[in-house]
């Protein structure tokens, strides 16, 4: 219907007005989309694909335990020289003299001044003591050194085998009575370490001991 004529539309055929039922507000616009995280760009096909944001991923480490590294032996080929068998004859000499000569010296004078004498007494009485308190000395600074005096003035430790420290005063103590065993078969403990693999004796056999060199 024309303008003018009645029962016309004035506007022509134009859409429904902003309200009506089946009014589209924007026109023949579509509504603005919402303001979003644009999307990711697709990778193109044979590019891998790119790591995602966020805190990159730390290295694994690999899988171990924290334990300790085991202390080598000081077996046969590993570890410090051996001491051989001059050298611990050597030591065993000096200490001996250590040890016994001033007591044999002590007990020498006494025995001149006359058996009767209560100085004799006296003084093999401080010949044994000083044997007992020296001997007690020599076996402390084995035990926590792995030195006495004679193995020190020859350049000789001892040392536990399994992990090379030193073996304590208890320990150096066994040691010692061990020596026992060295001497019972005409002292063929003794003569061991000249052809022993390790030059070991019977008492540290026993005792898993080893006399190297200091160094």
């Amino acid at each position: 219907m024309s303008f003018g004529q009645p029962g016309g539309n004035p506007y022509g055929d134009q859409p429904p007005s902003f309200g009506q039922p089946g009014a589209n507000p924007y026109g023949e616009q579509q509504p603005p989309q919402q303001p979003g995280y644009p999307a990711y760009p697709q990778a193109p096909q044979g590019v891998p694909p790119q790591q995602g944001y966020g805190y990159p991923q730390q290295p694994g480490y690999p899988q171990q335990g924290y334990n300790y590294p085991q202390q080598p032996g000081y077996g046969y080929g590993t570890g410090p020289q051996l001491a051989h068998w001059g050298l611990r004859l050597g030591a065993t000499l000096l200490d001996g003299l250590i040890i016994m000569g001033p007591m044999y010296l002590l007990i020498g004078i006494g025995g001149a001044m006359g058996s009767d004498s209560a100085a004799a007494g006296i003084l093999s009485l401080v010949g044994a003591l000083y044997a007992l308190g020296m001997g007690i000395y020599q076996i402390y600074q084995e035990g926590t050194t792995g030195q006495t005096i004679g193995k020190k003035a020859v350049g000789t430790r001892l040392l536990r085998e399994a992990d090379g420290n030193t073996v304590g005063f208890g320990m150096a103590f066994v040691r010692r009575l061990a020596h026992i065993l060295d001497g019972l078969p005409c002292y063929l403990g003794y003569l061991w370490p000249l052809w022993d693999d390790k030059k070991q004796t019977f008492a540290d056999k026993v005792c898993s001991t080893l006399v190297v060199r200091a160094r």
